[in-house]
């Protein structure tokens, strides 16, 4: 094949690759995109798609504004250490800037949460809302041919055969037999998706990381940037100390992109390496991700070879999660995230082997994860189980369990779903100690049915509030377990994400041993070292740094960030 000549080759296409890719597009350069993968989005697709931008213009625009030295405050009392204290500032400065940017010129679109808690409630600084972002809704039609192209979201997160739900239309779901509004709501969008679906494989109504996706892959279609899939990079060409392009293996043979401005790895990070969860990650943690197939550590290993550090001096090295898995009946494996919709709900518990709760379960998913690993230095708190009766699972649903799901047999045939009779009954089944679930659930149902978590003050702070149930009194979190049968899954530690990465400047230069930037080679997404050297402050704390991050890298490879 013959050698391809452009201005910037980005490595990657997810949010933060894509970014980049159209920022340099935008400022005149002629860019280039490989994606290792047949599929574009990452693990952007398979993300909620929320985007933490403190300060955003919309904050203002509403009356809300932010204070820059308020959420400066929350990050360093969430994120205690000086270490990237620096790329957090240009964080806070430059993120409104980057979506500003990708608003003025690109289909990017983001509307605010209006509510939607800070992780850390208690600590000074901390917001309810407005400082996430989420896609607005993108019609994926529009998108022609490269549609196919676009990495599907979890088939977890979809019903009817594709169809996305937005995260303000779930209680509509949920209500649509008691309310005529939302049954017309539901209504519209069913028989929506069933004519989208007499024209396309899934339905065109993206919502979520999928819609941020595909908003940033017609950008750039729209910018003319060239988009290569099933790209396997094997080498960063260096001439002279600077990055200056590919040596790549297509299904065509070997290829050879020469960049004159520059090479921006963004792959994903490592969660989907077996090696580097190995090293990097502790014992405990599960060897499965749900992330994005691709994420395997290719950006951090060219990285390295071109003479850049993968720093893994970090609080954590990944951002936990608890997860279900299970094999479905037509051998696919299936790696759940129990983020948001189950384990704060009214209604559910979770146990270790001892029966004993042992964490707020309405903690964010990283904290939760956190709390996994603590305990006996052996075996943290796992195995764990989230444990509820049948009028939970009926209307909330249980992990990969959709709400309002009639058969359960499928579920309990793959080992996923243990079911009993009786609260003893699951005890034995699940091999836990008896005399402990007993008592746990003896002061849980208590605690429960006067509204007040004695043990872990679940539904107390905004955030646990936050996951719970508004229209559920007292306690939006908390109630008794009493109807038989009950029902338990099994959690795992898992990931949304990975932190050790490549060490950069604050534009997404990759560092040498020396910590100078080495020519031409930026990283960015979860291929950088995350600015929160992992702690997870608040929604969409990946995403944010992404898009911010992706900015910065495309602009200053330009020329036009560069400080005089």
């Amino acid at each position: 094949m013959a050698d391809l000549q452009c201005d910037v080759v980005v490595v990657g296409a997810g949010a933060a690759g894509m970014t980049a890719a159209a920022t340099s597009a935008i400022h005149g350069l002629d860019t280039i995109v490989v994606e290792k993968t047949g599929l574009i989005g990452g693990n952007t697709s398979y993300s909620g798609g929320m985007v933490y931008i403190p300060c955003n213009d919309k904050m203002a625009e509403a009356g809300q504004p932010d204070d820059p030295s308020r959420i400066m405050a929350y990050l360093d009392a969430c994120v205690p250490t000086p270490d990237g204290r620096e790329a957090r500032e240009r964080f806070v400065q430059s993120g409104p800037e980057a979506i500003r940017f990708l608003e003025e010129n690109t289909a990017v679109r983001l509307k605010p949460v209006p509510f939607y808690p800070d992780y850390y409630p208690a600590l000074e600084g901390a917001g309810e809302g407005m400082r996430v972002l989420e896609p607005v809704a993108f019609d994926a039609s529009t998108l022609g041919e490269w549609f196919r192209k676009l990495r599907p979201p979890l088939p977890e997160f979809t019903i009817l055969g594709g169809m996305m739900v937005a995260r303000e239309d779930l209680p509509n779901f949920r209500k649509m037999w008691q309310s005529p509004r939302s049954f017309g709501r539901v209504t519209r969008l069913v028989v929506e998706h069933a004519f989208q679906r007499l024209r396309h494989h899934r339905g065109t109504r993206l919502v979520l990381g999928n819609a941020l996706a595909g908003r940033l892959l017609r950008s750039l279609l729209d910018l003319g940037v060239d988009i290569h899939t099933d790209c396997t990079v094997e080498a960063v060409l260096m001439e002279d100390g600077r990055a200056m392009g590919l040596q790549v293996r297509t299904g065509d043979g070997p290829l050879k992109i020469h960049a004159s401005k520059g090479v921006i790895l963004s792959t994903g990070g490592f969660s989907n390496s077996v090696e580097k969860r190995r090293a990097w990650l502790p014992d405990l943690a599960s060897p499965e991700s749900p992330y994005a197939p691709g994420s395997t550590g290719d950006g951090l290993d060219l990285g390295v070879a071109a003479g850049g550090q993968v720093r893994t001096d970090n609080t954590n090295n990944a951002y936990w999660s608890p997860a279900s898995a299970y094999t479905r009946a037509d051998g696919r494996r299936v790696v759940y995230p129990h983020t948001v919709t189950d384990r704060g709900k009214p209604g559910s518990l979770v146990v270790n082997s001892s029966g004993r709760r042992f964490t707020n379960e309405a903690v964010s998913y990283h904290r939760f994860g956190e709390a996994l690993l603590q305990g006996n230095a052996a075996t943290g708190n796992l195995p764990a189980w989230i444990v509820c009766d049948n009028s939970f699972i009926w209307q909330y649903g249980l992990g990969a369990i959709i709400p309002f799901t009639r058969n359960l047999t499928p579920y309990r045939e793959a080992g996923y779903l243990n079911t009993a009779g009786s609260l003893p009954d699951l005890a034995r089944a699940l091999g836990i100690d008896e005399a402990g679930f007993a008592a746990t659930i003896e002061r849980f149902n208590a605690d429960a049915a006067r509204g007040e978590d004695t043990e872990f003050r679940r539904g107390e702070d905004v955030y646990s509030r936050y996951l719970g149930d508004p229209e559920h009194a007292p306690n939006p979190c908390l109630a008794p377990l009493t109807k038989s049968p009950f029902h338990a899954i099994e959690l795992t530690l898992s990931d949304l994400g990975t932190v050790a990465g490549l060490r950069t400047t604050e534009h997404g230069q990759v560092c040498n041993a020396d910590g100078q930037p080495i020519n031409g080679l930026y990283a960015v997404g979860n291929d950088m070292q995350s600015i929160m050297r992992g702690r997870y402050p608040g929604p969409g704390i990946t995403l944010g740094p992404a898009l911010t991050f992706g900015y910065l890298a495309g602009r200053h490879i330009t020329g036009a960030g560069r400080r005089t």
